[in-house]
């Protein structure tokens, strides 16, 4: 029997989100299941700590290459602790950048892509080690991706697109959260989808589900959208991508939602901001959303090779020196568009006349 140390270095993430659906640690969830089956003795730390426990070896994960520093900090610490412990590292930045992974850690072994190339994707999560219960689980019916998006590094890491058919034994709790790169994507979507809609507990209870990603716009159907609504999908997000040139279809999928039953204020627009398109081209989008009364959720673009981020959120203006900042934007546009997208987000949310924000109208009662 091995002493398995699974370990999710002290990213960034603020406390109240550490168990937040966007940052679970669910590829070491599954490694621990998978261990756990196989005989092993499984731990999960999370940050910087000594334990009693000894292990035989230390598993640790990374997530975004701005955060490598992170992922170092503690393969260093974990080698000295354990110094006869064989260290791995895996996840998204040793898949992205394998060579700078072993070059800041040589000591350890780096794994690219899925964990001994997919063994533990058919288990389910063991949330067990977490420090609290959930009230949701992960879930995938796919892996990798249909598309080849340059923004992207799906399908660099998973450059092979696999499917389930059925999710229903893999249910536990009645909040499914889908991890699913493109969900639509996956040929036997809906059958999944009615699957879960008729999905019920000994309880009587009925499932709610969300996808963490946008709806490809291009698979987005009426029936797509029915079977969404009726699968109690919460907060549908459509990904806009492309260009100003694409609002009739970003339109024509809303529509698709909105006629399925869904409230403008419950549909979100995704878009990926300091990048191409240019920050002109991005307000034009912006304000296309607030003509449909739909709300927006931004990404900050950074290269899949960026190993560095030092923006700081706020009006104190900074240098390409400091934060990755894409050619033809510049640093006040970067904050000025972040800025807006809240701004609108407050006033389609209060629906303030013409969907236009009112300054301080968050923090008082304003007569519309």
């Amino acid at each position: 029997m091995g002493k398995i140390l699974l370990v999710e270095p002290d990213f960034p993430i603020a406390s109240k989100s550490k168990n937040h659906a966007h940052f679970l640690p669910i590829g070491l969830l599954k490694i621990g299941t998978y261990h756990k089956q196989n005989g092993d003795c499984v731990k999960l730390v999370r940050g910087l700590k000594h334990c009693v426990f000894k292990p035989d070896r230390i598993l640790i994960t990374s997530l975004f290459t701005y955060w490598s520093k992170y992922v170092h900090e503690a393969a260093e610490f974990y080698h000295k602790a354990y110094p006869k412990a064989r260290v791995e590292i895996g996840g998204i930045y040793a898949s992205l950048m394998p060579e700078h992974c072993k070059k800041n850690s040589p000591f350890a072994y780096v794994y690219q892509g899925l964990y001994r190339r997919g063994v533990a994707e058919k288990v389910v999560p063991d949330y067990s080690l977490l420090p609290e219960d959930l009230d949701y689980q992960i879930i995938h019916t796919s892996r990798g991706c249909t598309r080849r998006c340059t923004f992207c590094g799906t399908w660099k890491i998973e450059p092979e697109f696999k499917c389930v058919d059925s999710i229903k034994e893999l249910i536990g709790k009645r909040r499914l959260v889908f991890y699913d790169n493109n969900l639509l994507a996956n040929p036997k979507i809906d059958r999944i989808l009615r699957e879960i809609s008729e999905y019920r507990f000994e309880n009587r209870y009925k499932l709610s589900c969300e996808s963490q990603s946008g709806f490809d716009l291009r698979l987005l159907t009426p029936e797509l959208a029915r079977l969404l609504k009726a699968a109690r999908f919460v907060n549908p997000r459509v990904a806009w991508d492309g260009s100003y040139k694409d609002r009739a279809r970003i339109k024509k999928a809303i529509g698709y939602l909105k006629d399925a039953g869904y409230n403008h204020t419950d549909i979100f627009v995704f878009m990926i901001y300091n990048c191409t398109p240019s920050y002109k081209e991005m307000r034009k989008k912006l304000d296309a959303c607030r003509r449909w009364g739909v709300r927006v959720i931004d990404c900050r673009y950074r290269p899949l090779n960026y190993i560095d981020d030092g923006y700081k959120p706020g009006r104190k203006p900074q240098g390409k020196n400091d934060y990755y900042i894409h050619k033809g934007w510049e640093d006040w546009q970067v904050r000025r568009f972040r800025r807006c997208v809240r701004e609108q987000n407050i006033a389609i949310l209060l629906d303030l006349p013409n969907r236009r924000y009112i300054p301080g109208c968050e923090r008082r009662k304003v007569a519309v």
